[in-house]
């Protein structure tokens, strides 16, 4: 069975950088589920996997317009010290929630100078071209609840 919209996917894939060093892989664990056309991976990968079958071992590389996007300088932003709650001491590196006109966002503290904190709004790996080495485990058709529900149930996907 090949991949095309509305199949659920397993694979084991490995995450890497032009330089080589992994950044994610489901390596020990076990395969990705995802159900194909409802925007559970990213478009790029997503877009590769069409037309794949079980047992298929592919590299795909994903350019940052198909990844996570085009890192956005407008999304730095500079807030005091001070609005950092409780007894929690900023540093860089660090992840913090932030709130936004469009809700919570995740950012990462990017510098520290005096009492201003700059936080970067950008996805972690937003900027970056992004190399995938892919094994589709199984396709299958999905059930109408995971159609209804836009996700994959059960093993390897979402339990309610």
């Amino acid at each position: 069975m090949q991949i095309t919209n509305n199949k659920v996917v397993q694979m084991h894939y490995k995450l890497t950088d032009d330089q080589g060093n992994v950044i994610d892989s489901s390596e020990g664990r076990e395969p990705l589920s995802y159900l194909q056309g409802a925007g559970n991976i990213i478009p790029g990968l997503e877009r590769q996997m069409e037309g794949k079958a079980a047992g298929d071992k592919f590299k795909a590389v994903v350019e940052p317009a198909e990844g996570y996007g085009e890192y956005d300088e407008s999304l730095m932003q500079v807030v005091p010290k001070s609005g950092f709650q409780g007894d929690m001491e900023p540093e860089v590196g660090m992840q913090v929630q932030v709130g936004t006109q469009q809700g919570t966002t995740i950012a990462s503290i990017a510098k520290i100078e005096g009492e201003e904190v700059t936080l970067d709004m950008n996805h972690p790996l937003a900027g970056m071209r992004l190399n995938f080495d892919v094994e589709v485990v199984d396709v299958r058709d999905a059930t109408e609840e995971e159609l209804a529900h836009g996700h994959v149930h059960g093993p390897g996907g979402h339990e309610h």
